[in-house]
């Protein structure tokens, strides 16, 4: 098996075995993430919110119950590599159509295995998310500036919706509209009620400027509107809100979130690295995260609006907050849709 290794911004290089992709001179860079999901890794490596980034997965064992394509979030591996601890290449699992060792070869996306994932976790969780390297060789000092200076790009026209939205409102005629459609050309087709789907990137950088005029646009129609994700962080920020960027980021499938109207918690799944800033007292805040009280929820609702958006993602796995869905469609409803 050929060696690769993984060079960090900070310096620290960690020594694997390569799967999928082959390397070329110039090895593959992005922002160097963790995922805490136990399963749900092929719905993690299909998933659109991890544009531009290199994922590792917490958990040990990555690819026992092989490849499910109807698991799959979308048809491509959005992420620049992938990063596990053990592959499985030999999963056991009667849905199983294949392994990941052979996905991500047909994918064209580069693997890396047997590092020490926990060892790579700890330096993510205390020094924060930080770019980092897959090369063939033993990367060199010079190399850690090209490192620093990787900046993720085209998340915007990278924005899709994930095959479990469809799902959650089966039953109803929906549309998918591509980004860059205009709020004009939206309207025309006279929706009943509007979802912006999540996605990557930094929600308050000048690359999504253009994206939250329409959705101000959207607003102005008076339709019901629900955001999910970056959805949410661009209807915040369409309303004068700001966003933070997290140090390192929530992702994985055991979030615990507060609804701050009845005080359950829920557990969620999450992929995110920015949240939406909201004080405590603001009566819009509908859900907090327990673990570090940033905003995981906002219902324009309780100000006289007909939007409300959700940081976590209530569809797909996620069956204790699939009542999102139904709070959408309710709203819908009520306003003759």
């Amino acid at each position: 098996m050929k060696k690769a290794y993984l060079q960090l911004e900070n310096g620290n290089i960690f020594e694997g075995e390569l799967f999928g992709k082959d390397l070329d001179s110039d090895g593959v860079t992005g922002e160097v993430v963790f995922t805490t999901a136990m399963t749900g890794y092929l719905e993690t490596i299909t998933d659109p919110n991890y544009h531009g980034q290199i994922i590792v997965q917490t958990f040990p064992l990555i690819g026992n119950y092989g490849v499910i394509p109807s698991d799959l979030e979308s048809d491509s591996i959005h992420a620049k590599a992938y990063i596990v601890k053990h592959l499985c290449q030999d999963p056991s699992n009667f849905r199983s159509e294949g392994s990941l060792d052979v996905f991500f070869e047909q994918k064209g996306v580069t693997v890396l295995c047997g590092i020490d994932t926990r060892a790579l976790t700890k330096i993510i969780r205390e020094q924060g998310v930080m770019n980092g390297k897959i090369c063939a060789a033993p990367p060199t000092e010079a190399d850690i500036s090209a490192v620093k200076a990787y900046k993720i790009e085209g998340a915007v026209a990278a924005w899709q919706p994930k095959r479990s939205l469809g799902a959650a409102f089966a039953g109803h005629n929906i549309a998918v509209f591509p980004y860059g459609t205009s709020a004009q050309s939206f309207l025309a087709s006279n929706p009943s009620g509007i979802v912006l789907a999540g996605g990557a990137g930094d929600p308050d950088s000048q690359e999504f400027a253009p994206v939250v005029e329409q959705v101000k646009a959207l607003l102005e129609s008076g339709k019901p509107i629900l955001g999910v994700g970056l959805g949410h962080q661009l209807l915040a920020i369409a309303h004068g809100y700001k966003t933070e960027k997290l140090k390192f980021g929530h992702r994985g499938a055991n979030t615990p979130v507060k609804d701050l109207a009845t005080g359950r918690v829920y557990m969620t799944a999450q992929n995110h690295g920015y949240a939406v800033i909201a004080d405590k007292g603001d009566k819009r805040l509908s859900f907090v995260n327990v673990n570090d009280g940033t905003c995981e929820g906002l219902d324009y609702r309780n100000s006289g609006g007909n939007a409300f958006g959700v940081q976590f993602y209530p569809f797909g796995n996620s069956a204790d907050t699939a009542f999102i869905a139904d709070r959408f469609v309710e709203l819908v409803e009520r306003k003759g849709g």
